[in-house]
């Protein structure tokens, strides 16, 4: 089970990045792109759940590259991803941080990292974690 603590730290191993700020919530840059950032609900998404239950504790937004990659992601780990109307055709899911593992989430924010990163940054990057 992670928390935000955990995605603090984990985004700080990354190169590059700095702290924002999104709609009063930290959110976390590389290149000057966001790639994740703190995502509560809002009335209206709450709203929207209706009687169904609501996903509870922090929630991480995270970038993806692109419709097919998210689609992909939120087949391939449902237990901890997942998406909410609000999101519909828009390049992101949103993590459970209670549901995911450490090793989970460094892997979550490293791919989220990956696509906004400048080529060059991210060339660097994999090629270390290669060694």
């Amino acid at each position: 089970m992670a928390d935000l603590e955990d995605v603090q730290r984990l985004v700080n191993a990354l190169p590059g990045v700095a702290e924002g700020e999104r709609r009063d919530h930290r959110s976390w840059l590389v290149g000057g792109k966001v790639f994740a950032w703190e995502r509560p609900f809002s009335k209206a998404d709450l709203k929207r759940y209706a009687s169904a239950p609501v996903p509870e504790g922090p929630i991480v937004a995270l970038v993806t590259d692109g419709l097919e990659d998210k689609e992909a992601l939120l087949q391939a780990h449902p237990t901890f991803l997942f998406t909410i109307s609000h999101f519909d055709n828009y390049a992101a899911v949103l993590l459970q941080l209670e549901y995911a593992d450490e090793a989970q989430l460094r892997r979550a924010l490293e791919d989220a990292w990956l696509v906004s990163a400048p080529a060059d940054l991210a060339e660097r990057f994999l090629a270390e974690r290669e060694e």
